[in-house]
């Protein structure tokens, strides 16, 4: 049986399905539009920025420094797809705004273990180029002050220390900088223009296909699996041999070869280990890699029994090749229309290799 737990804290899907995922969730608060301010005089959730474990791109920064400054706080974990859709937004009015009196800070709060490493964030942050300041949030200092739920969620701070407005997941790009314009408007920033940054993200950034979007996120460690298929259940934290089932429901998974699923990862101790999963959407990804300090893990991967060919994601090429190099979300699939459901099989040539979380757009 898996261990069930009550979590608290969240990844959020956003857009089109935010209001099915703010009642599934119990979200507080509007995401649009402006709230009032949160916190009780005197009391600013800045102060929480005292916490973090250490910070990137800056020296640390508080809220005494940051007084006359409208503050951007963007809760994010640096594999989540999620986070990672909103991510060129977040770089692009950090860019735009940075000389009218906006201060951008990601704030890096781990959801598994690895993400603690301040060498994977930093890696991390050096490969998406993000150049604003990133605060270390590992003991969730910044995150209990701001009384967050989400990743990923956006904080926005006007010129006094309050919180005028959130936002839970993605979507709203516009709102969010017409927020950040009256802030700068309402602080004494002259000719703050009206105009928005028009993007067209691309790979792994790109919006959803939410329309076609009919597989969520699933996890594959025993604290949060479901769905798993694989006959004669789950043996957690032990080895055991796995097979699949003669057929997959849609988002139903299961493994093949010897695995060991554990809380968070799920690894396999052998060569050629498989992952096989139904799913439907445009996109598939798979949070992995070796463990740190770990050889890098080849794999291939298959979509109905066939390679990937033009469906095929970042991370492999049209035979369905890759290397896991570290711990992070690899883009597997992104297929063409139409989007049905699909039979995805992953093998890993060598063993070691630990899986978290499928995700999909």
């Amino acid at each position: 049986m898996w261990e069930q737990i009550n979590q608290d804290r969240r990844r959020f899907v956003g857009s089109a399905a935010m209001a099915i995922a703010g009642a599934r969730l119990g979200m507080l608060g509007s995401a649009l539009g402006a709230c009032g301010a949160r916190q009780q005089p005197g009391v600013s959730e800045l102060s929480s920025l005292v916490g973090a474990n250490g910070w990137l791109n800056s020296p640390p920064l508080t809220a005494e420094g940051l007084r006359g400054k409208v503050v951007l706080v963007d809760f994010g974990t640096y594999t989540c797809i999620n986070w990672l859709r909103t991510l060129p937004y977040v770089q692009a009015w950090a860019e735009k705004y940075k000389d009218k009196g906006l201060v951008v800070i990601g704030a890096q709060t781990p959801e598994l273990e690895f993400e603690r490493n301040i060498d994977s964030v930093r890696r991390a942050v050096k490969a998406m180029q993000i150049n604003y300041p990133i605060a270390i949030d590992n003991d969730y200092a910044i995150w209990k002050g701001f009384d967050n739920n989400y990743w990923p969620a956006a904080y926005f701070v006007d010129a006094e220390g309050r919180v005028r407005h959130h936002q839970f997941g993605e979507g709203d790009y516009d709102g969010q900088e017409r927020v950040i314009q009256r802030l700068l408007g309402a602080a004494g920033n002259a000719n703050i223009s009206r105009d928005l940054v028009s993007l067209d993200p691309r790979g792994i950034e790109a919006a959803a296909d939410w329309g076609n979007l009919k597989s969520g996120e699933t996890y594959v460690g025993y604290a949060r699996a479901e769905n798993f298929a694989s006959p004669g259940g789950a043996a957690t934290d032990a080895k055991r041999l796995y097979s699949a089932p003669a057929t997959l429901r849609l988002n139903q998974w299961a493994l093949v070869g010897n695995w060991t699923i554990g809380r968070q990862a799920t690894v396999s101790n052998d060569a050629n280990g498989r992952m096989v999963m139904r799913f439907h959407a445009r996109d598939l990804n798979l949070v992995m890699g070796p463990p740190v300090g770990g050889a890098p893990v080849k794999f291939r991967m298959l979509v109905d029994g066939q390679p990937p060919g033009a469906a095929h994601g970042l991370d492999v090429d049209a035979q369905g090749n890759g290397t896991a190099v570290e711990q992070r979300c690899y883009q597997l699939i992104r297929q063409s229309k139409p989007i049905d459901d699909r039979k995805f099989e992953i093998e890993f040539t060598e063993p070691g290799i630990e899986t978290y979380i499928f995700t999909f757009g």
